[in-house]
């Protein structure tokens, strides 16, 4: 397994890591799947015998349940992982236990660090964008946390590139400690991540971390044109992400990853994560799996190369629209952008026919 810097900062993190929404399916999470203690251990063991050691989870996820299951498969190997959990969303019915305010961050961390049975994480997300609350009061917080030991770094997560600029901007300028990492979505399918958010984190030395890379069980090769999501996955036990752009454009992504697959005598889901892994500003990026062979059918992806033109296919299929200002800058100046934006100018202009 790779390990990389996680933005600018001097954490080394696997470029697979391990989420664990999977992990006991409880509170209106039973789509995401059912994995128990037991369970949960062995996949831990698998991953670290790859060399998978950090594992990402949250509060929302099943209510704070998975992070007692994966409390519970860590146990007696804290120092041999790097845990992350996550707070933002409601969580019960206090109106405060929700945002980015310092009275739901310092409750939501003491309770998840209960739950997960230990007494520190080494990466802390604010889970969404809280547009309520003053950013100051939010990277104070955050600061407060890591000077106290309760946590080592932190991060956001679901944030636009405005808002990922200004909470770096406030933290820098004020005497805080800035975020060094996004969590984001990104798939072949979806990829207005690249609008703003990749080359933002790439400038700015805040790391870009992918969650669900298959799209929330979209690109599990079990979905296509005439092939209808059974109903023990995501999207045929009624999940209501994600938001789709065009169900055809979606069907010829798969298409191509099915095309590529073929070539490898691989999977879809594993083609899928072996482009996003090298992909241009693209950092570690969160697996999942529902049994212990889909987890090392996934971490197998990571020793799959794609050709340039198989990655060029998959690539081609769904490549953002240029909106403005990025057209204007493809036609006109894009040998005046920076090395985190030409890649996504460069297939700007060729989807205008205007490269040479």
């Amino acid at each position: 397994m790779e390990y990389i810097y996680l933005g600018n900062s001097g954490l080394r993190v696997p470029k697979y890591i391990l989420g664990t929404i999977p992990f006991s399916g409880t509170n209106g999470f039973e789509a995401a799947g059912n994995i128990n203690e037991d369970d949960a251990r062995k996949m831990v063991d698998i991953a670290l015998e790859a060399g998978i050691n950090m594992f990402d989870t949250a509060n929302l996820y099943s209510k704070g349940d998975a992070e007692r299951v994966l409390g519970a498969a860590i146990q007696g190997r804290r120092d041999e992982v790097l845990l992350t959990s996550k707070t933002g969303f409601q969580f019960g019915d206090d109106p405060n236990a929700r945002g980015a305010s310092r009275s739901n961050i310092e409750a939501s961390i003491d309770h998840s660090l209960e739950r997960l049975g230990t007494d520190y994480l080494d990466l802390y997300f604010v889970h969404l964008w809280d547009g309520q609350t003053p950013v100051e009061e939010t990277v104070e917080t955050m600061t407060n946390l890591v000077k106290s030991g309760k946590i080592r770094y932190w991060g956001v997560s679901n944030y636009s590139g405005w808002a990922l600029a200004r909470t770096y901007s406030v933290a820098e300028l004020s005497g805080f400690i800035p975020p060094i990492t996004q969590q984001i979505y990104y798939t072949p399918e979806a990829r207005e991540a690249e609008y703003e958010l990749l080359p933002a984190g790439k400038e700015l030395g805040i790391g870009s971390m992918i969650w669900s890379p298959l799209g929330e069980g979209l690109l599990n090769g079990k979905i296509g044109r005439n092939k209808s999501a059974p109903e023990n996955t995501r999207q045929g036990g009624g999940w209501s992400e994600p938001w789709v752009q065009d169900q055809e454009r979606l069907y010829q992504v798969i298409d191509a990853l099915e095309e590529v697959a073929a070539n490898h005598d691989a999977t879809v889901p594993q083609i899928a994560y072996t482009w996003v892994k090298d992909r241009p500003n693209v950092g570690p990026i969160v697996i999942a799996a529902r049994n212990e062979q889909q987890l090392r059918e996934n971490i197998a992806s990571f020793d799959i190369q794609l050709t340039q033109e198989e990655h060029d296919r998959i690539e081609s299929v769904a490549r953002p629209v240029p909106i403005y200002p990025n057209w204007h800058r493809a036609m006109n100046s894009l040998e005046m952008g920076s090395s985190s934006e030409i890649p996504y100018l460069q297939g700007y202009k060729q989807l205008m026919g205007l490269d040479d």
